[in-house]
């Protein structure tokens, strides 16, 4: 059978900036941990702190797993579209340089799921 590709779309996002009421989307994963699938999207005002991201947020979404109370965050390596990143956890979102649906992933150095299954 045929196959058409579409390669050329002409036509505006419904998911740009502006429908989400001053919030951007910010997609975060973690590496070698496989029970979250997927990153998560989040909707956060560009002035919130990345430190508390990484205290509500992030603690809400990955927190029941057991290896995130054993997280060294000073030693965890982050990446920002597949790049390596270093956020500064007292600054705010769009001072990391961060917009929106940007994709960030974290990985934690010696935690690699339940049993090291990356589960």
């Amino acid at each position: 059978m045929a196959v058409a590709a579409i390669s050329k779309y002409e036509f505006a996002p419904a998911d740009t900036q502006d429908k989400f009421h001053g919030a951007q989307l910010l997609y975060i994963g973690w590496e070698d941990h496989l029970l979250f699938c997927a990153p998560f999207a989040f909707p956060f005002p560009s002035t919130m702190r990345f430190g508390d991201v990484v205290a509500r947020p992030m603690q809400a979404a990955f927190g029941y797993h057991p290896d995130f109370a054993q997280i060294d965050w000073a030693k965890a390596e982050w990446l920002k579209s597949g790049k390596p990143f270093a956020p500064d956890f007292d600054k705010s979102l769009a001072e990391n340089g961060l917009k929106h649906k940007d994709v960030i992933r974290f990985r934690t150095p010696g935690l690699t799921g339940i049993k090291g299954s990356c589960s």
